[in-house]
């Protein structure tokens, strides 16, 4: 059985930093691109950062300078160093493990709220 279960989330002021957890279990972890997706209050899910199978990240352009994604194999964990967090960045973090479009697994998602 697959899970991807997240941690790390909360409430931080803005300016202020948070880092993110995503354990995998059921799966090999490093044939798998790693991915933070977010979904703000009204507004669609969206892709925050990715890391891939040879470890090249991607990132969104509005969280680029400010979050790292970086994996532990080891561990099978995937993480999200979010630095700098402003109000827009609110929102449900979740852990998506992508194979093919068919082999595609979601965690249940973190919350952060960036407030003062």
């Amino acid at each position: 059985q697959v899970q991807l279960v997240e941690s790390g989330g909360g409430l931080v002021q803005p300016g202020g930093s948070l880092r993110l957890s995503c354990a995998a279990s059921g799966i090999r972890f490093s044939n798998y691109v790693m991915g933070w997706y977010r979904q703000s209050p009204g507004k669609q899910r969206e892709l925050v950062a990715r890391i891939f199978r040879d470890g090249s990240t991607s990132y969104v352009d509005s969280v680029k300078g400010r979050f790292t994604i970086s994996r532990d194999t080891a561990k099978n964990t995937v993480y999200l160093q979010m630095n700098s967090l402003n109000p827009e960045d609110t929102g449900v973090y979740y852990c998506n493990a992508h194979f093919t479009s068919i082999v595609d697994y979601w965690g249940k998602g973190t919350l952060v709220t960036v407030s003062s």
